[in-house]
């Protein structure tokens, strides 16, 4: 089972490079106004969805303690880029804002997932 949760946590990390990753190489665009939603943010954006469910879903058989607030804190930053993504995933052309945000609120993610303990 702990094999399984590092895999599925390894292809989340993919995810997450994936979204990052995509949103960099549209920067120099969206200065421009020029950036598009290409599929490495798509797929990113859905990757770290699928696999963030279910790691959170394998730590209770293998009885470890969730941080819900975290958790929730996590889902929702992620469900913002999804929104941001899916409102303007059909323009030839975005706002200036949109690539940076998605960026932004995807390093946030990773720093909640990494600086954020648990505080009982």
């Amino acid at each position: 089972m702990e094999l399984l949760k590092n895999i599925i946590l390894a292809v989340h990390i993919i995810g997450v490079a994936s979204l990052l990753g995509g949103a960099l190489v549209q920067m120099p665009g969206a200065r421009r106004g020029e950036s598009r939603i290409i599929p490495a943010i798509r797929h990113g954006a859905w990757t770290m969805l699928a696999t963030g469910v279910l790691l959170v879903g394998l730590q209770y058989p293998l009885g470890n303690e969730v941080n819900n607030v975290k958790i929730t804190a996590k889902l929702a930053v992620l469900l913002a880029i999804i929104v941001v993504m899916l409102l303007n995933r059909r323009r030839e052309t975005l706002a200036r804002w949109v690539i940076p945000t998605l960026a932004g609120l995807t390093v946030a993610n990773v720093v909640m997932a990494t600086a954020w303990t648990a505080y009982r």
